[in-house]
């Protein structure tokens, strides 16, 4: 079986998880990916990981440059892959790869593949994905765990940048460790002179350091793989942020990850570690309101409703 990385070279090897890589893969010659194929994952994916989502609307009364939850229940895979299309639908099918066989075949190919590339066991990831509007964007963030994003269908611009403590404080760092915060981070325009921007169009693929912030425009209705993966470079470092955040915020003590030798991330840790353990850091619950559903009839498929909390 030919393997799904299409022009991998020695030279993505050596800079993977070191410096920003793009490359090819062949995800749609799986067939996994056709409007067909996805409205059939919609229809029997489980609720409780599916998330229909809307952008900020700075327009909206009620909730202007507000990311809102959707309710989708009752809604058929085809009206939902016509919402994306519409213009203001985000669709995020969690762990997709993972839950159903014949995507997880082709996780497992995919990571297979990169793990021979690369000269290492095969990670055990974990894979989405993700169906959006042509205006959809994702704000200036950063993730906790390795992350790849295979571009299959439309046209994407993703900016990555540097690691650096102007772009990515040590502080939010753990303030998003400790759930003072969610995702974004304090972001500037003046940021993109100093981003690596790629358009990605089908069948395209990019890696990037851990942690390094990054944010995506879209030009077209686009569908894609995101995937994740930890190491124990990123359990360390994330313990290491637990600990800095604790000692920072209870006891006043201010600790930098990038100032800390190899020895004190280590032992730190081990505290941040034991911090989890004890149930000092809060849980990755999100309190998630429900705040319109998908109705054919509304403009956009989006229709406000009275705000109740998530149980589906």
């Amino acid at each position: 079986m030919e393997s799904l990385l299409s022009d991998w070279s020695a030279s993505h090897g050596e800079k993977f998880e070191k410096e920003v890589v793009n490359f090819g893969h062949d995800l749609n010659e799986t067939g996994l990916f056709t409007d067909e194929a996805l409205i059939e994952l919609l229809e029997k994916h489980p609720s409780e990981s599916l998330d229909v989502c809307t952008m900020g609307d700075p327009d909206h009364p009620v909730y202007p440059n507000s990311f809102r939850t959707g309710d989708f229940r009752g809604v058929s895979g085809e009206v939902l892959i016509e919402a994306a299309k519409a213009g203001k639908v985000w669709i995020n099918i969690r762990n997709g790869m993972n839950i159903h066989p014949e995507y997880k075949a082709v996780l497992d190919r995919m990571y297979g593949d990169l793990g021979k590339a690369i000269d290492q066991k095969p990670y055990n990831a974990r894979g989405g994905i993700l169906i959006s509007s042509p205006i959809a964007q994702v704000p200036y963030h950063f993730d906790k765990t390795h992350i790849i994003l295979w571009h299959v269908r439309g046209k994407k611009r993703i900016y990555i940048y540097p690691q650096t403590e102007k772009f990515i404080p040590d502080t939010a760092y753990e303030a998003k460790m400790l759930r003072y915060l969610d995702d974004d981070l304090p972001y500037t325009s003046e940021f993109d002179e100093h981003a690596q921007v790629f358009d990605l169009e089908d069948g395209q693929a990019v890696s990037w350091p851990l942690n390094a912030p990054h944010r995506v425009d879209n030009r077209e209705f686009c569908v894609s793989v995101t995937t994740e993966y930890s190491t124990t470079e990123s359990k360390i470092k994330n313990a290491n942020m637990v600990a800095n955040a604790t000692m920072r915020h209870r006891f006043g003590i201010k600790s930098s990850y990038r100032e800390s030798s190899q020895t004190q991330r280590k032992l730190k840790s081990l505290l941040g570690y034991a911090v989890k353990k004890v149930g000092l850091v809060p849980k990755d619950e999100l309190f998630d309101m429900v705040t319109f559903k998908i109705d054919p009839a509304a403009s956009n498929f989006i229709a406000d409703i009275e705000p109740f909390e998530r149980n589906f």
